[in-house]
């Protein structure tokens, strides 16, 4: 993936602020994609859906990122939001993200029709389940599988309500 031509493709958009969506199912390699187009994009801030996310609100915690971070930074205002911690399944420190040229949102749905009018570009993460669900046990430990086996139902009734990658800009392959 060229990151440099998507951050100069990006950048010719309306700004002042640019979101680019990175999705696709848990363990796909969203985050790692991320952290190399933020370098490509001068740092550009983060911010992770699964900071909002919770067991009790897999996919239905959207309004919180909506109010608390995209309405602010459209706005040129910083954005403030209280993060979840998964390990100790407990909110955690505040965050603050200020207003950037680019600012990518990564995570499960972050393509999600909810937001999409404020979406400059969006990054699919194909990866097979199999795979996936590996790399999601070996970075959360064998104590997770009951959270995987109801994440993952979850996550499939959401994509199949909301299709994200359809309105990809660009498909990316998780496994390289």
């Amino acid at each position: 993936m060229d990151f440099e031509a998507i951050v100069s493709s990006v950048m010719k958009l309306p700004g002042p602020t640019r979101f680019i969506a990175i999705d696709g199912p848990g363990g796909s390699g969203k985050s790692t994609l991320a952290e190399r187009l933020s370098e490509a994009a001068d740092n550009a801030p983060i911010i992770h859906t699964d900071d909002f996310a919770t067991p009790e609100h897999q996919i239905d915690w959207w309004p919180d990122l909506l109010e608390k971070a995209i309405h602010p930074l459209m706005r040129g205002e910083s954005a403030r939001f209280q993060r979840f911690d998964w390990p100790t399944l407990a909110m955690a420190e505040w965050c603050t993200i200020d207003p950037a040229p680019i600012v990518i949102i990564e995570g499960v749905t972050a393509g999600r029709s909810e937001w999409a009018e404020h979406l400059s570009f969006i990054i699919w993460v194909d990866t097979p389940r199999e795979e996936r669900q590996r790399r999601g046990l070996e970075r959360d430990g064998v104590e997770t599988v009951p959270v995987w086996d109801a994440w993952i139902p979850a996550e499939d009734a959401h994509y199949d309500r909301d299709p994200t990658r359809p309105r990809a800009d660009v498909i990316f392959d998780g496994t390289t």
